[in-house]
This record gives C-alpha cells, structure tokens and sequence, in this order.
C-alpha cells in the first residue's frame, strides 16, 4: 500500500469507519441557499425556486440543514420555501459564511462505524475533512473548505483530516461514488489528468487508491475514463455513473455517434465491462439515456440524468424539457422499489454546470 502518514493508524478504516451508500437511512441532507450571481447569471431568483422544489419533496422523509452566510439570509431562505409550501419545521439554518452552494463537494462527507455483533450501541458517525480548493479552478474556496469544521461542531462529530505525505489531500463528493460494500467508483479525467485541474500534483493512482481506502473504508477502486463535456469539475462520476443498489450501475450513454460526447462514454462502457465489484462479481449495468444536446449561448452544459440525489422520502431527478425525460424516469422507477422517483426542472440549474445531486450532500444516520 502506497505510503500516507504517520497517523495512519487513527485513519477511519482503521477504526472500522465505512462510507454508507446514498440510499441508506439519513438523518439529513445539506444545502447551500445559493447566493453566488457567477454561477447562475441573471437566474438567481429563479434557482432560488428550484432549492424551493428540493427542500419540499427531502423535507417529508428528513431534517434539511441549510447553509446561510447569515441570519439575514436565513430569513430570506424561509420566506421562499414558506411560499413553496415547504415544511419549515423540517428545516434548520446553518450559518456559515460560503462561496458557493456546491454542497456535495465542499459538505461534509460522513463516515459510519457500526457496533459489534451483539452489541446495543447505536452506529456512530465521523466527518471526513477532504479540504475542497473549488476543484482546483476558481481562486474563491477559503469559506468552503471549513464547512466541514462548522458541521463537525455543530453536530458533535469526530473529524478526521485527510493528509497523504503531510499535504492536504484534496477530493469532493462529486468525484467519488460508493456502494456501502466496499466498492468506489471515480474517473481518471478528474483526479489523474496530468495538467488539468489537479487537485493533489504528483499524487499517483495507487496514492489515490490507498487515501480512498484509509479515509472512506472501501477495500476496491474502479475507475471509469471521462463524462460529458461542460463539467466544469472536469470528470465527476456524479454526471457519469452511479449505484442503485449494491450490485447495480447505471451508466449514461450516447446514441448518436455524431456527438462530441459518444467517444468518451463509450470508451466508459468498454471499460466498465472488466470492472469487478468487491466480492469479485459482475455489475448490473443498465444504460441511462442522454438528453439531447443543451446550450447556454456557446456553452455545452453537463446535462445528465445521472445527477439524481436519493434521500429517504424519494430519489429526486433532474429533467431538462426533453423526450428522454419520462424515458429516465422509467429506468430509475424500475430500479428503486422502495420509494418513488420525481423529476425536478433543472434546465436553469446546469447552466451553474451542475444539477441536485452536486448540490446535496447527505449525513447518515
């Protein structure tokens, strides 16, 4: 195993620390209310609506705790999801100063120890400090990247800093997918790309794959090639593939050869056919469509279905005023049996170059 630090050994998994899947129980979800003008331009009051819609379908089956930069803005947050019909009792106001709302990849990413066979102790949680740098693009992170520190106060938590070699070792949410198995998924475009938006220099895969191990407790790393073009976080698995159950992917794909997008995720399912999950067998991998191409003036934006977010009460999906709308809705109503699947109009949100599941970040129970 590739060398990490010399607190190795008070690593999660070597506390017996795992990353749960996303469809398991929550006792939360996190938000950013959204602020930041440059990321949705001239359509800020219309996200605030779309955050509106989020809160009203998690709030039934969970507590939502939201992010405020202050009392203020908390107050406005309410009046819009007062007049989304939204249950405030469900909600709590964080306040903690943000640069964005991006809350899968600057939130706090939870970690859970479950007891002993036998023994009554309920599961104890911990925060893992991943230390988000804007995904090595933006010069405007110093507030997010202490989420974490404010959520592990908040809640009482453990938090574990995670270092490889003595320096900050950097991910988000976005970049990795788990199956609570021992199963991670992420791409290479992301973290491994030798020039473009890297998070950790110098850091090899084995690198990569012992800090995943020791930091979120999986035992198997796969790794896929590349997703869509207009991901500004430059290949996060989150627009690409994801589990539905332990032993299910969906994985997006391309029909029209045309497309500037067929190659790489192509290049993805070729990939993914030699890929074993933890116990050593095959995945279920069932195709999630494409919608058609979507622009912002030039800009292709990272339109995915794939961007999903699967909290206690539904699996909530975005949808983009397109034919394969329904036909995505019909593939995820299938898979999950235990809850139901609405869609959400996310043609304003991927102008940010992003959708609900970057927005999210879950805190199990």
């Amino acid at each position: 195993m590739a060398n990490l630090n010399s607190a190795s050994l008070e690593t999660p998994a070597a506390l017996g620390y795992t990353m749960p899947a996303e469809w398991e129980r929550h006792e939360a979800t996190w938000l950013g209310w959204p602020h930041n003008e440059s990321d949705w331009p001239g359509k800020l009051d219309t996200i605030r609506w779309v955050y509106g819609e989020m809160v009203r379908k998690i709030a039934p089956g969970e507590r939502v705790r939201l992010l405020v930069r202050s009392r203020a803005e908390a107050k406005l947050a309410g009046s819009y999801l007062k007049r989304a019909n939204c249950d405030l009792k469900q909600v709590e106001f964080v306040v903690h100063p943000t640069n964005r709302g991006w809350t899968r990849d600057s939130g706090p990413i939870h970690v859970r120890r479950r007891p002993a066979k036998g023994n009554r102790l309920k599961s104890e949680t911990a925060i893992v400090h991943f230390h988000f740098n804007a995904w090595a693009k933006y010069q405007d992170w110093q507030l997010d990247t202490r989420v974490p520190e404010t959520a592990a106060k908040l809640l009482k938590k453990r938090l574990f800093n995670a270092q490889v070699n003595g320096r900050n070792f950097v991910i988000e949410g976005g970049g990795i997918e788990v199956n609570g198995r021992g199963t991670l998924l992420t791409t290479e475009e992301c973290y491994q790309h030798p020039k473009i938006q890297v998070r950790n220099p110098g850091l090899t895969r084995a690198q990569y794959d012992a800090a995943f191990q020791q930091y979120l407790g999986v035992t198997n790393i796969l790794w896929l090639v590349a997703g869509p073009v207009g991901d500004d976080t430059h290949g996060h698995i989150d627009d690409i593939c994801r589990f539905v159950n332990p032993k299910t992917l969906v994985l997006i794909k391309e029909s029209n050869r045309r497309d500037v997008n067929y190659p790489p995720l192509a290049e993805n399912w070729d990939r993914i056919k030699h890929l074993r999950l933890e116990d050593g067998s095959r995945p279920e991998v069932v195709a999630l469509p494409m919608p058609a191409p979507l622009y912002h003036g030039k800009w292709r934006l990272p339109a995915s279905y794939a961007n999903f977010y699967i909290c206690n009460a539904c699996v909530i999906v975005p949808t983009f005023n397109d034919p394969n709308d329904r036909v995505a809705l019909g593939i995820l109503g299938e898979l999950f049996k235990d809850r139901p699947v609405v869609g959400i109009h996310a043609v304003d949100l991927v102008l940010g170059f992003g959708s609900l599941h970057c927005l999210t970040q879950q805190q199990p129970i």
